[in-house]
């Protein structure tokens, strides 16, 4: 079998700055028709959203998808509540989990594998502001490194 093509369409830093990931998961999204194809396109943005279960249901709310420009009376609302196709044990692992304090679920990226929308999701856990400080000073620590060594091989 051929290797699925992976486009990413929108990713959340914010999400990897804020919080720990530590379990990732592949979810699909429930979409309509002009949605699919501004997202084929790359109109998407997920930095202010979040993700609740309701229900037994996962629904992603404030991802924004522009609305299509040819699609006149069949576009949707931007902003809409948007429900995650997960499987029924990953929901129930999921929301034991989110009672525990301090966890929540957030979107990580959104892409296209094959022909479908896929959204990874993560349950994750806030960090502190130490924590962020933290990262940011390895962060630097890293790219300082990296220039150094490139103008040693040069």
């Amino acid at each position: 079998m051929a290797k699925e093509s992976v486009k990413l369409i929108a990713n959340n830093k914010k999400a990897r700055h804020e919080y720990f990931l530590e379990e990732l998961y592949e979810a699909g999204i429930s979409l309509h028709g002009t949605e699919v194809k501004s997202l084929r396109m790359g109109k998407c943005s997920i930095k202010e959203s979040f993700v609740h279960i309701e229900n037994g249901e996962v629904i992603i709310y404030g991802m924004h998808i522009s609305p299509y420009e040819k699609g006149n009376i069949f576009n949707r609302d931007p902003l809409r509540p948007k429900k995650l196709l997960l499987h029924k044990k990953d929901i129930l692992k999921l929301e034991q989990k989110i009672k525990e304090t301090g966890y929540t679920i957030v979107p990580v990226e959104v892409y296209l594998k094959g022909s479908l929308v896929k959204v990874q999701i993560a349950l994750a856990k806030g960090k502190k502001l130490y924590d962020k400080r933290d990262d940011i000073a390895k962060k630097d620590q890293r790219r300082e490194a990296e220039r150094e060594f490139k103008v040693r091989n040069l």
